[in-house]
């Protein structure tokens, strides 16, 4: 048997030496854009003007493990770099409250926070909003979404006038000079004390904590306040202390948290009048007038008229609309609410992506409503409180992985799926003209009003996912642009569900058949001939199929066309697909 080989310390070192370089020489380069990262960009998914090339799966990873720093981490780090500079700073000529996406004096956290601080300090209270054309178009955000807006902060403006309060508005073309320009506003005022409540997105969050640091440096102490959730993000977590991808148990312990901590429940006072004399001291702030939309973001005069009437803004509207469906429609809402004709929703969705509804206000109206319960009695408010619970889960899931506002999944190895880049099908499905009527009749729905039954989104992003094979990233920037109620959070969760790329998703092997969905959530085809005007003269079930039941000769007349595919050879395509990248992995 051979002598047992002395290791000496030389060559340990080495050894150690070439283990250490091998590992460096295998950690993945974190900056190394995604192999499809081209692919991406040349079909509208990555916007270059505003962000870096689509990221790798391994940065992705790098997040999940601590590697990189989430954004709220960042923004929680400013604040304890920055206690000792802030707890000396003391209120001056008056306070100013930021508004973003909180357009609303009803339950509104820090904006009750900046009404109490004047209060005892005798000072004025100053209202702040900075339109920022390069966040709309970064973000996305829809013409009818930034109308919508606009008239919100119009009868907000009003509300803040009859309490004395101003609301200053203006247009800061370069959004990466908002933090600077709210530091020059605030010296110019003579203010060291302003309050916002937090954006859960990654861009406001990376601001924010560049915010918080700039304003200590300056003498301005810089608060913010959970108000977008019910729950704030990170407080429920799984037995291991994790955050929960699927909504069920998520949802259980959320239920338990609210049964813990009944504050989250209790609604914040609207401020009352201006505790400073501030039209002596900020009299010009009074003639400020609400910003233009930008070119890019203009609807025409008709569509202002119309959707003016459609969706009446500010929160006296939210709040009766609320009112009104808990009281009078909300019976049916367990049982209706997939039924795609007629109104079986709230329609809230609009007032809760302004901030002219908080989530918080519709838990409370309907436990209230439901004599104190959250999940039981009446199955029509405990079915929809569920359904607002949604929001808050996908916020939740935004903080924690906040690479899925990085045009990423939650998934990250279906990035790597063999997406179709097909710009005639995908025009076809923008359009409503794919062939497959509810799929049509929903597209042009949001086309028309701006909005789509939650049964339809459902519907047509499986469609374009699965049959039509087209890589689900475009689908979610589509209905970004187009949509009223364009929420990023549940915008993206939405999708990551149709998709089968998200947290807590239908199975990829679950693929909905479209002729299946509209017999049973349109049995009539009510909702098909409302938006299908070339197919409402064919009666009966013809309408769900018209070229396979007879009514082909009617549908060409009018210019219906026939399918674009045949959904049972696509299923068969997107099952094979999507095996293949789970199967591959990250």
């Amino acid at each position: 048997m051979a002598p047992k080989r002395k290791t000496t310390s030389s060559s340990t070192g080495a050894r150690s030496n070439g283990t250490a370089q091998a590992s460096k020489r295998s950690k993945p380069d974190l900056s190394q854009p995604h192999p499809n990262a081209q692919q991406s960009e040349d079909f509208g998914i990555v916007l270059r003007e505003f962000y870096p090339a689509e990221m790798s799966n391994a940065r992705c990873a790098a997040y999940n493990d601590g590697t990189l720093e989430r954004p709220i981490e960042a923004r929680q780090k400013a604040y304890e770099e920055t206690q000792n500079q802030r707890k000396v700073i003391k209120p001056n000529n008056a306070v100013v409250h930021w508004f973003k996406s909180d357009l609303r004096l009803h339950d509104n956290r820090a904006l009750q926070m900046a009404y109490q601080t004047a209060k005892e300090h005798n000072i004025p209270l100053i209202g702040l909003y900075i339109l920022s054309p390069q966040d709309l178009t970064a973000h996305l955000s829809s013409p009818a979404r930034v109308d919508l807006t606009l008239r919100t902060l119009d009868q907000l403006k009003r509300d803040l006038n009859e309490l004395d309060i101003p609301l200053y508005m203006e247009t800061q073309e370069t959004r990466k000079d908002i933090p600077q320009r709210i530091i020059d506003l605030c010296q110019e005022w003579g203010v060291n004390n302003i309050f916002a409540n937090l954006e859960y997105e990654v861009d406001e969050l990376r601001r924010e904590a560049k915010l918080v640091r700039m304003c200590a440096q300056n003498g301005i102490k810089f608060e913010t306040a959970h108000d977008a959730c019910v729950v704030t993000p990170g407080a429920v977590a799984s037995q291991q202390g994790k955050q929960y991808a699927v909504y069920s148990p998520w949802y259980r312990a959320w239920l338990v948290h609210l049964r813990e901590n009944p504050d989250c429940l209790e609604l914040s006072e609207e401020p009352g009048s201006n505790p400073g004399n501030a039209r002596k001291h900020f009299a010009k702030l009074f003639e400020s007038e609400v910003p233009a939309a930008p070119e890019n973001k203009r609807l025409s005069d008709e569509q202002r008229k119309y959707f003016g009437q459609l969706y009446p803004a500010g929160e006296h509207e939210a709040l009766d609309r609320l009112e009104k469906f808990v009281e009078e429609r909300v019976k049916d809402y367990a049982d209706a609410r997939n039924m795609m004709f007629g109104q079986t929703t709230s329609i809230l969705s609009p007032y809760f992506a302004s901030g002219s509804l908080s989530a918080r206000t519709a838990v409370v109206h309907a436990r209230k409503a439901n004599k104190g319960s959250l999940d039981r009695g009446d199955p029509g408010l405990a079915s929809w409180i569920s359904e607002v619970a949604w929001r808050d889960f996908y916020k939740h899931v935004l903080v924690h992985w906040p690479f899925i506002c990085m045009n990423k999944c939650f998934k990250p190895e279906f990035t790597n799926l063999e997406w179709e880049y097909d710009e005639n099908k995908f025009a076809a499905w923008c359009e409503g003209k794919t062939g497959f009527p509810i799929v049509d009749a929903a597209m042009r729905q949001m086309k028309h009003d701006a909005w789509m039954h939650n049964r339809a989104r459902m519907i047509v992003a499986s469609f374009l996912s699965k049959d039509l094979l087209i890589d689900w990233r475009r689908g979610e920037r589509y209905f970004m642009e187009h949509l009223i109620d364009g929420d990023f959070a549940s915008n993206h969760g939405g999708w990551g569900f149709g998709s089968s790329t998200g947290v807590d998703p239908q199975p990829y092997f679950r693929i909905f058949n479209p002729l299946r969905q509209s017999e049973r959530f349109d049995p009539d085809g009510e909702y098909i001939r409302k938006w299908l005007p070339e197919l409402r003269g064919i009666k009966g079930s013809a309408v769900h199929e018209p070229y396979a039941r007879g009514a082909g000769a009617t549908a060409e007349k009018n210019g219906y066309p026939r399918p674009i595919l045949e959904h049972s050879k696509s299923r068969a395509q997107a099952l094979e697909r999507f095996k293949r990248a789970s199967e591959n992995g990250p």
